[in-house]
């Protein structure tokens, strides 16, 4: 198995989390406590759940963390449409396609290690 930082969808899930931080600078400052820190906790698990799994020993255990990864992944997303439906951002069209992306970089990702495992 690669090194973690060698996966696309870990650097995809990286970038993610620099766009959400820096999204999250425009949400009023008595949500840093709320649903900023959630969002950010959400969109920090991403990646490191990937990374965690790939310095498991085994594809199974991997395959795991990845889809802890995913869990993750829908949290952020939700956490956004809430960030959007409550006015603190306008476009998130940019975010949630990113998600999309990472999505189906982790299903193929999960696809490929059951598959040869």
């Amino acid at each position: 198995m690669k090194n973690h930082k060698d996966l696309d969808v870990w650097k995809l899930a990286m970038d993610l989390v620099e766009d959400i931080y820096s999204m999250t600078r425009q949400f009023p400052k008595n949500e840093v406590y709320g649903l900023t820190s959630q969002i950010k906790r959400a969109v920090v698990s991403v990646p490191s759940n990937i990374a965690e799994g790939a310095g498991r020993r085994g594809s199974n255990e991997f395959v795991q963390y990845l889809y802890i990864s995913m869990g993750s992944l829908a949290e952020v997303e939700t956490q956004m449409l809430l960030a959007q439906r409550l006015n603190f951002v306008t476009d998130i069209e940019q975010i949630l396609e990113k998600i999309v992306n990472i999505r189906q970089t982790l299903n193929g990702l999960i696809r490929y290690l059951k598959r040869n495992s």
